[in-house]
């Protein structure tokens, strides 16, 4: 127990039904240091940094500030002990604009009234002074997921937090976002901030973190110098084994064309302003093609067109030599069709559902799911929901009962890649398919996903993530402004030239 430290976290415990999310762990954080919190999915990371939030009481132990014991019943008097947090899915009123979200619930006044023009100031300033350029009166649905973000960083600026805990800040964000993101850390620390930064990004880690603590299993299993560490040995204590960074594939050997998509274009989501251009592309069965560029150039509104989330407004999309253009959602998922969205709360689960009613959505009046008279056969869907949590390693309080918004967003995200693989579709279109996934799921998936692709299937995979599109893909398609301005070969482009793509300094003219 020493003042060097700026937050001491002695022995915490606890526990959730069927599960033991923090067994006995104690974490120390120094002033003005980035500490890693490293993990595997569920392994107890984001319910410990909730617990010093005061989201979660625990049932032992007890946290020190600067030596001294401290009580934190709720987030309020986290707040009043300097403590900010940056959710993984952020805390954020879409109606309401940026600045109205940085000060709800702490919002200056005099003689009881509203006092916006002074918080105004205040915001601007703090943004200039980070780098982080957020329009103030931008109403949060309006904007994208970094600058988010960026709002909920000024939230704890604006509160002059000096213990900032991130919790999987990067898992949204483009390699630019993030690269800022960083700078933003440090500049953060070099003023005598300690951060608690949550991630499975050992990249990241290595980049930024002055020390790391690992868990595995609701368990602590050591802390280290990150600079005296290699990104093989934070894998081995994070996951128990040694982990294969490298996806093994075979030369595709692409066959007849699954999808093809003719001059399509698709509206942005409540604009008339065209989001997808006159895009125009096929996907063999036998290969992963990826769409690569930054995000908000449109990737979204394409995956939308194709699924049926969106209009389309003009072209055609065809699969297996059928018109889908207009079919309804169920048709398209029926008719071969598989989507892991890029939001897993809006579009890829029923948060209030169980395990196994997620695990069953597209498929639930399939014979052996539902009789004649339309009860569900719930021993059948158990039964099922169980294969796949353990074929998937899904990992849950309560097993198949557990509801989908108690379990980590790792293994709500493990749920939905099990269903959309298993109905063995035609068509994969995989948005972020890794995303918030620790290395040891990322291989498991990537797995996955090729040997779709070695069965036959038509793989189209959308990422921000430039290793996992290199990777991965047999064939690179970059959109940039709603439209496809490259084709690219992995084995011949390279990073530097992907990235001129991306940002709209190189384009070509492409035959379909």
């Amino acid at each position: 127990m020493s003042a060097n430290y700026a937050i001491e976290m002695l022995n915490i415990t606890k526990r959730f039904p069927g599960i033991i999310a923090n067994d006995n762990i104690t974490l120390r954080l120094k002033h003005g240091e980035i500490h890693a919190l490293l993990g595997e999915n569920g392994a107890g990371k984001s319910t410990l940094m909730s617990v010093l939030f005061g989201l979660y009481k625990p049932e032992e132990g007890k946290i020190l500030m600067d030596g001294k014991e401290v009580r934190i019943d709720d987030p309020n008097d986290a707040n009043r002990l300097g403590i900010g947090m940056v959710h993984q899915h952020f805390k954020l009123v879409e109606c309401f604009s940026v600045l109205d979200n940085i000060i709800l619930g702490v919002e200056p006044n005099k003689m009881g009234f509203l006092q916006k023009e002074q918080a105004r100031e205040k915001v601007v300033a703090l943004s200039e002074k980070y780098g982080l350029h957020v329009d103030p009166d931008a109403m949060i649905e309006d904007i994208t997921v970094g600058m988010q973000q960026r709002t909920e960083i000024l939230k704890m600026l604006y509160r002059e937090n000096n213990i900032l805990i991130f919790d999987e800040p990067t898992a949204v964000l483009t390699p630019q976002e993030i690269d800022e993101l960083m700078h933003i850390m440090r500049n953060l620390t070099q003023e005598g901030k300690s951060i608690l930064f949550i991630t499975h990004k050992l990249n990241e880690i290595m980049a930024v973190a002055d020390t790391c603590s690992v868990l595995r299993k609701g368990k602590y299993i050591g802390t280290v110098d990150v600079a005296g560490t290699t990104k093989e040995e934070l894998s081995r204590m994070m996951v128990g084994r040694d982990v294969d960074f490298i996806v093994h594939k075979d030369e595709a050997k692409p066959t007849d064309v699954v999808l093809s998509v003719e001059k399509l274009s698709v509206s942005s989501k409540g604009h008339s302003k065209k989001a997808v251009n006159n895009v125009s592309f096929k996907v063999r069965a036998g290969e992963i093609v990826c769409i690569a560029g930054i995000d908000g150039n449109g990737q979204t509104e394409l995956v939308y067109g194709l699924t049926g989330l969106l209009p389309v407004k003009d072209g055609a999309v065809i699969m297996d030599g059928k018109d889908i253009t207009q079919l309804a959602i169920r048709k398209r998922n029926v008719g071969g069709l598989s989507h892991i969205p890029e939001d897993r709360h809006k579009y890829g689960l029923v948060m209030d559902y169980s395990l196994e009613d997620n695990l069953i959505l597209q498929r639930y009046f399939e014979p052996r799911f539902v009789n004649n008279f339309g009860f569900m056969r719930r021993k059948n869907i158990r039964n099922y929901a169980n294969d796949l949590i353990e074929q998937y390693d899904v990992r849950s309080g309560q097993g198949a009962v557990t509801p989908a918004r108690s379990m980590s967003g790792g293994n709500q995200q493990k749920a939905i890649i099990a269903r959309e693989i298993d109905k063995d579709p035609q068509l994969l279109i995989a948005v972020q398919p890794t995303r918030g996934l620790d290395v040891g799921a990322i291989e498991y998936i990537h797995s996955q996903i090729v040997a779709q692709r070695d069965k036959n299937k038509a793989v189209l995979l959308v990422s921000l993530e430039l290793d996992e599109v290199m990777a991965l893909s047999d064939r690179i398609l970059v959109m940039y402004e709603g439209e496809i301005v490259g084709e690219l070969d992995p084995k011949t482009t390279t990073v530097e030239e992907l990235g001129l793509y991306m940002a709209g300094a190189k384009r070509e003219a492409r035959e379909v």
